[in-house]
């Protein structure tokens, strides 16, 4: 067999993780090499910004740490890249952004491909090598073996860094194969679930009509999770921001209902209820409460037996439960805190780093991803290079 190619670092994977903890240890000065198993870097982060790039939420420390679970891990890499440093790095890239009335922030220019060409090409300015179509397939003989468009293939780098994803969106590269090469080699791997994803719903065939439709201004509610945004009656189910940011509670066994009209009070409801005719239609009655198209068909579809006025402020939404993970916009799951350091070293593997959505954590839509994904591409590619903060 061949000898195994020495490098100095190595990045396996190239999405937002894996190219910042690139950054990271060119800044410190070393030799970076990334491998890439797809034909090109960042694919799932320009999917992600199709409908506009929300790099992070611009709120407080505090409140910003709150969303991730679990909060405490990642504070410190929050504390050392948030919110505000990524609007500066946007910004040093040549993307201005802008904060939105919820708070969500965005590159003027929208989408992730102007971004992506402005860092790339920074990455070569500070000598990255990127490979790409290189498949990670495992540690062999002290090495990290790769199977390459030239065949199979071992790097010996003295550091890696791995950015391998969670086990979503597999078309894009994302598909948690890593994880049972990491178990054999004896780090702690907890099974992916579905996160920010939507919940399967088998619909009476009234409702193909609203498919498509979105219910706006709604509040959600599963169990100590509420949301007040917009979701999507969609032909499999249910979708969109306002679900995903219950999502995890739903995973978890909670019910799901959700007040139609959370701006008018209960009492309110209960009057206009009232002064309806006697024997008048529920559908008549949903018309002239204002409800939207959608919103009624919902009521029609899961509140028939009850109390109008439950049906509206408190609606119990079946469903048949979370859509498959491969639809999830993210996951849980992944290496556990407990097989890392506080440098995100592998503790069964020293001199190998792990980082971005192999971590077990999770935050909602809404800027939390990226960020996470971004600080702890950082954390990890400061302490490969061994100048991160003591952990």
């Amino acid at each position: 067999m061949e000898d195994p190619e020495p490098l100095e670092a190595l990045v396996v994977g190239a999405g937002p993780a894996g190219l910042m903890a690139a950054e990271a240890l060119a800044v410190a000065g070393r030799r970076v090499t990334v491998c890439e198993g797809r034909p090109s870097a960042g694919r799932k982060l320009l999917m992600a910004g199709k409908s506009g790039l929300n790099v992070t939420k611009d709120e407080g420390a505090a409140a910003f740490a709150a969303a991730y679970a679990p909060p405490d891990w990642l504070r410190p890499m929050l504390a050392a890249f948030g919110p505000a440093q990524v609007m500066d790095w946007c910004r040093g890239l040549g993307q201005p952004v802008f904060t939105g009335s919820s708070g969500r922030v965005f590159p003027v220019a929208m989408k992730a491909s102007p971004l992506l060409r402005a860092w790339m090409a920074r990455l070569a300015g500070q000598g990255v090598t990127v490979r790409t179509r290189w498949h990670w397939t495992g540690f062999a003989s002290g090495a990290m073996a790769f199977d390459t468009p030239d065949g199979p293939r071992r790097l010996a780098p003295r550091v890696t860094v791995l950015a391998l994803g969670g086990a979503s969106w597999s078309r894009l590269g994302s598909d948690g194969a890593w994880a049972p090469r990491l178990q054999q080699a004896g780090v702690g791997v907890a099974p992916f679930r579905p996160a920010n994803g939507g919940l399967a719903v088998r619909w009476s065939p009234p409702m193909a009509r609203h498919f498509g439709q979105a219910v706006k201004g709604a509040r959600l509610a599963a169990g100590a999770l509420s949301s007040r945004g917009e979701f999507v009656v969609s032909a499999r189910g249910l979708e969109g921001g306002g679900i995903y940011a219950v999502f995890a509670a739903v995973r978890d066994g909670a019910a799901l209902s959700v007040d139609l009209l959370p701006d008018v009070a209960e009492a309110a409801v209960a009057r206009r209820l009232s002064a309806m005719r006697a024997g008048e239609s529920l559908s008549n009655r949903l018309r002239k409460l204002g409800l939207a198209p959608a919103a009624a068909a919902l009521v029609l579809e899961f509140g028939r037996g009850l109390d109008p006025l439950r049906a509206v402020k408190a609606l119990p939404l079946a469903h048949a439960g979370p859509r498959p993970i491969d639809e999830a916009i993210s996951t849980a799951g992944g290496i556990t805190r407990e097989a890392l350091t506080g440098g995100l070293e592998l503790r069964a593997r020293p001199g190998t780093f792990a980082c971005g959505e192999m971590l077990d954590w999770e935050a909602p839509t809404g800027g939390y991803l990226l960020t996470g994904c971004w600080a702890t591409g950082l954390w990890a590619g400061r302490h490969a290079a061994g100048e991160g903060p003591p952990a």
